[in-house]
């Protein structure tokens, strides 16, 4: 009897889990669409403020991140000498 007991609670607890799975899995593909379509409409916006005033639009486009330098630093050199 305890068996089947076991049995119906783990049924259960997979049913839920399946259940919130998917609600998640929906959610997720919601937040998706909505993150491309604010994507498409900021783009589409960007392009309509650089046609009205170009040198504007210049002011606007946001500058690249500084290339960061990377220096090779050899093991030996960091090894502690005794």
């Amino acid at each position: 009897m305890g068996i089947w007991v076991v049995a119906g609670l783990s049924l259960l607890v997979a049913v839920g889990a399946l259940s919130f799975a998917r609600r998640l899995s929906r959610r997720l593909d919601s937040l998706t669409q909505s993150y491309w379509e604010l994507r498409y409409d900021y783009t589409r916006l960007r392009s309509q403020v650089a046609r009205l005033d170009p040198e504007q639009a210049e002011a606007v486009e946001p500058a690249p991140p500084p290339a960061a330098t990377v220096s090779f630093v050899s093991l030996s050199s960091i090894k502690k000498k005794s």
